[in-house]
């Protein structure tokens, strides 16, 4: 069976998180991206922490939900500040918070750190009724730190481990994501984020275990699959 036979339009546009994280984003932009998931079905819009109200209001009726990020794009924030920005976004009307982990902790071995700094946050968002993806930035690990990373997520209560936040020097790859899948199971989300721009791009992620793709080029993607 092919992957154009696996995945239908409407299937795939509900994997994507619909992404505009870009530092200049307009308000009349983040609307747009809101009117194009609506008019797709995808899954979420992905946007800064200050637009969540306005995502909400734009979204409102709708099936597509809010996902802003936490800790972003470096991740050397302090706990408090993580929790903080996720308690305000979530009552903003996030549902969905992508986190990014302290990479330089893991890289110093500081696990107890990084879990417990993954765990307040997810532990935030699920009293809240929200969904937490780990990202783990894959493009500044080596393969065992990216085992590391994905166990401390999961043992943290994260939903989901995420690639990447974009603004890095690499994005996602199809052997990260198998990775992060074999070590996470069955149990927990992928997204793959960053560098996503093509139907054959996502379809090759999913083939390796996503469960989700972020992404500027939903429009693209699901105009490609039809």
């Amino acid at each position: 069976m092919t992957s154009e036979m696996k995945f239908s339009p409407e299937k795939l546009a509900r994997m994507i998180d619909h992404t505009l994280l870009k530092p200049e984003a307009t308000p009349a932009e983040v609307e747009q991206i809101c009117k194009e998931a609506i008019e797709f079905n995808f899954a979420s819009v992905c946007i800064n922490p200050s637009y969540v109200k306005l995502a909400k209001e734009r979204l409102r009726g709708s099936n597509v939900k809010v996902c802003t990020v936490i800790g972003f794009p470096l991740g050397a924030t302090t706990t408090k500040s993580k929790v903080c920005e996720a308690e305000e976004a979530i009552a903003n009307g996030a549902q969905e918070v992508d986190m990014v982990i302290n990479i330089g902790r893991l890289k110093s071995r500081e696990y107890d750190y990084v879990e417990s700094d993954i765990r307040e946050v997810a532990s935030t968002a699920h009293l809240n009724g929200a969904i937490m993806k780990a990202i783990i930035e894959t493009c500044l690990l080596t393969d065992d730190e990216k085992e590391k990373a994905c166990l401390l997520a999961r043992n943290a209560g994260a939903d989901f481990v995420k690639t990447s936040t974009g603004f890095n020097k690499g994005g996602a790859t199809a052997a990260d994501v198998a990775l992060m899948r074999r070590v996470v199971g069955d149990k927990m989300g992928v997204k793959a984020s960053g560098g996503v721009r093509s139907y054959e791009d996502a379809i090759r992620m999913i083939e390796n275990g996503a469960t989700r793709i972020g992404t500027s080029s939903g429009v693209r993607i699901i105009s490609e699959c039809r």
